[in-house]
């Protein structure tokens, strides 16, 4: 059985450094969790590592789709098992490490994407419904039946506000119920499993300190090079926050002004998310950086707990 270890949490919690300084204790290498950082040219809006940080340790899953094309959650349970693989063939420690908690589960959960129940006629009906009264119609959908899916999802994100429906009319549950009874936590990895948090207060700020960073470093121009490249508001990368605030933006929808305040605002509710999906698993281990006076003392906190050290 393959160890495996991962580092979770929040966005801007600081899983980056920590993880690159635990690689180097741990003789490591590092798989990305994150559903923005598999997609190429998409760099400053979704922090990825660079090549300067990564400090010559190796990373796997960053950059490996087009921005143009999807990236489902069984592809990366693919590319992230004989990425485990391979690295374990090297006798060095797999480490997966990020945010999306659904990547996550789809390595150390008994998930079966292929068994799950559809209704292709309701799905029909309801893409044409969305079609003839609009997005926003068919996710006020999800109000009286799903408020959880209603609240998480954009009136844009289709695909997921159909499914949601699907689910519930099918099975009478919303989608986290059905999820959750379906999952188990048999794993096939020997697992350690740390997820890093904060004072809530102190991570917003962080979040927006990013954000205002974000901008300087140049996101706008990211967006727009994105834009230019043929990227649309329909296409799944364009979806990510930071991505569809600035494409606003750009198509002369909202002001900058107010853009950089939506990207700040879906960035501290993307991180209440988190750590609601994150408490979720038992198998969790806590770690509470106030709790600690630098980042080295929580790499040696856990090079001390792990059974990989």
């Amino acid at each position: 059985m393959n160890k495996l270890l991962i580092l979770a949490g929040p966005t801007a919690v600081g899983k980056t450094n920590i993880s690159i300084k635990l690689a180097e204790k741990l003789n490591g290498e590092i798989i990305s969790a994150d559903s923005m950082q598999i997609y190429k040219y998409m760099d400053i809006g979704s922090a990825k590592v660079n090549k300067e940080e990564m400090k010559g340790i190796p990373h796997h899953l960053i950059d490996v789709v087009e921005p143009d094309r999807s990236f489902n959650v069984s592809e990366f349970k693919r590319l992230a098992e004989e990425a485990i693989d391979q690295i374990a063939a090297r006798n060095r420690l797999p480490m997966v490490v990020g945010g999306t908690g659904l990547y996550i589960n789809s390595l150390i959960c008994n998930y079966d994407f292929r068994s799950a129940e559809t209704d292709e006629e309701y799905r029909e009906y309801l893409a044409k419904l969305a079609e003839s009264r609009g997005k926003g119609f068919v996710h006020s959908m999800l109000k009286e039946v799903d408020a959880e899916s209603y609240e998480r999802l954009y009136p844009n994100d289709l695909k997921r506000v159909i499914r949601a429906l699907e689910v519930f009319k099918l099975t009478g549950e919303t989608i986290s119920d059905y999820n959750a009874r379906k999952e188990s936590y048999d794993c096939p990895y020997n697992l350690e499993y740390y997820v890093l948090t904060m004072d809530r207060a102190v991570l917003y700020h962080r979040i927006n300190q990013r954000v205002d960073m974000m901008m300087e470093m140049g996101l706008v121009e990211e967006v727009k090079a994105l834009k230019d490249r043929g990227c649309t508001s329909e296409m799944q990368s364009m979806k990510g926050i930071g991505y569809k605030e600035i494409l606003c933006y750009l198509e002369g929808k909202i002001s900058l002004e107010d853009a950089t305040e939506l990207v700040k605002k879906g960035s501290r509710n993307y991180a209440k998310r988190q750590l609601t999906w994150f408490r979720k698993d038992p198998r969790v281990q806590w770690i509470n950086k106030d709790e600690f006076d630098s980042e080295d003392e929580i790499v040696e906190y856990i090079v001390n707990r792990s059974a990989f050290n």
